[in-house]
């Protein structure tokens, strides 16, 4: 795992580290990092950099400079730093050897460092709210609000159009992330942002208003930033090692890792989920009854579990890496005694162990629903972060011990400025509360087809959705056609 420091914003000079001289040649910045054992970059905390989930430190560029850490068989240490600005004139410092942080390859940054060959293209995207008239050229911009992050590739290419229209203004803030400015944009709060292409893609689903105008530069490569130096031992190695990764399949499986994204819960998904419960549940439900009785929690919410995790697939493996029917990460599975991920019998017995010991560990005073719903989101983003959006709840007035209030915290871990004040910064908040709402569906579904006939004829007749204001009324509705079906 990385280690990660976070350094205050000053407007101070940076002084580069001296080296005393020890030997007739002076050590390459190459040599000095192995010497060392330690590779330093610069980064910013969030979902197209580096953040932490329920597995540890990940993120794009933490995966992929922990590939080139281990290149070198070396640590990789992370330093934070909002102002883009200012990591760039970072670099080669004392603060860390090169900047890491999805920086776009643009005409006035390439003056003050040099970039390795780019390992992703994107695209600047203007962003409007849907609803109001859509922008369909700079004109357009002109006498609106408009706010991106300073410092940016973003407002270097609104000051590049400013020399044409000079009428074009604009607002910046370096302590906003890009899923901050969607959000603004689907609020209404300001009229138009710019984002990149690759932000958009991860974090559209959450803020379905915002939606693209038109697009404001040509591709644009994302690369690594390095000093401008006589010694650039350290940079052709990298570059190298980019090259590599393009060609070998490295990127290309990073890329497929964090811009895929967890579909909403539609109807065909929840018509895939009913027919399952007839064809597979069954050779399975034997065994989850067993492990669930051994740790003393619900079949039916561990059968729900494992369903979201592995759709009873005992051979599922998902773009992070975990595997098997509960889907468990090699340090959960060495944590639980699990030799075979692949093996479902093992793979029940040691998810239903840890999901117990996940509930054990929440205060006592939590009890009933609220402790399964919280052991859940914990089962899918982490204590950690859990503990970050409980604290958020009672800051805010909330209740910390229940699941209604800390899911309405939980999207705020996406939110700079509340991420980079918890404990454990980053995390997609949002995907937990959708993973434990997934859950509650899958939950009651299961418990409507194991009750009598004569009750899923009822709701197969009346849908009856007050009944369960708790659940997905689309899940309902392909349950309720499902056995409508089958009558």
């Amino acid at each position: 795992m990385a280690c990660i420091a976070k350094y205050a914003l000053v407007a101070s000079a940076l002084f580069a580290s001296v080296i005393p001289l020890e030997s007739s040649r002076i050590p390459t910045t190459l040599e000095r990092v192995q010497q060392t054992g330690e590779l330093v970059i610069i980064s910013r905390n969030g979902p197209t950099t580096y953040y932490e989930d329920a597995q540890g430190t990940t993120g794009f560029e933490y995966l992929l400079a922990k590939r080139f850490a281990d290149h070198l068989g070396v640590d990789l240490r992370i330093v934070e730093m909002e102002d883009l600005g200012l990591m760039v004139k970072s670099v080669g410092s004392e603060f860390g050897h090169f900047a890491a942080a999805g920086l776009s390859v643009t005409p006035k940054r390439k003056q003050d460092v040099l970039f390795t060959e780019p390992y992703m293209e994107v695209t600047q995207q203007v962003i409007y709210r849907q609803g109001t008239p859509r922008p369909e050229s700079v004109e357009d911009l002109i006498g609106k609000s408009i706010l991106v992050i300073a410092n940016s590739s973003h407002a270097e290419r609104l000051r590049e159009l400013q020399r044409e229209y000079r009428s074009l203004d604009w607002d910046e803030r370096f302590d906003v992330e890009m899923l901050d400015l969607l959000e603004m944009v689907h609020s209404g709060k300001v009229d138009y942002t710019i984002v990149d292409s690759n932000a958009y893609r991860i974090n559209s689903a959450l803020y379905p208003e915002a939606q693209i105008a038109f697009n404001i530069s040509e591709p644009e490569g994302l690369a690594w930033a390095f000093p401008k130096s006589e010694d650039n031992s350290l940079f052709r190695q990298a570059n190298t090692f980019i090259k590599r990764a393009k060609d070998d399949g490295t990127v290309a499986s990073i890329v497929d890792r964090f811009y895929g994204h967890i579909g909403e819960m539609n109807y065909s998904g929840a018509l895939l989920f009913a027919r399952r419960l007839e064809n597979r549940l069954p050779k399975w439900a034997d065994y989850l009854r067993e492990a669930a009785e051994s740790v003393n929690v619900d079949w039916q919410l561990l059968a729900a579990l494992s369903y979201q995790e592995s759709h009873w697939d005992p051979k599922a493996v998902s773009h992070t890496g975990v595997r098997g029917f509960m889907m468990l990460t090699r340090p959960t599975a060495r944590e639980m005694d699990v030799s075979n991920r692949l093996d479902p019998l093992q793979s029940i017995d040691g998810g239903a162990r840890y999901f117990r010991k996940i509930m054990d560990s929440l205060p006592e005073r939590i009890t009933g629903p609220n402790r399964q719903w919280l052991a859940l989101a914990a089962y899918n983003i982490g204590m950690g972060h859990l503990e970050d959006a409980r604290i958020l709840t009672e800051q805010h007035g909330g209740n910390p011990d229940k699941w209604s209030d800390v899911k309405k915290y939980l999207p705020l871990l996406a939110k700079r400025n509340y991420y980079r004040h918890t404990q454990h910064g980053y995390a997609r908040g949002w995907e937990a509360v959708a993973y434990v709402q997934n859950i509650r569906n899958y939950y009651a579904v299961i418990a409507w087809h194991h009750s009598e006939q004569e009750r899923l004829t009822q709701l197969a007749m009346n849908a009856a959705p007050q009944q369960t204001p708790e659940f997905s009324p689309v899940v309902s509705q392909a349950v309720a056609n499902l056995v409508s079906e089958s009558l």
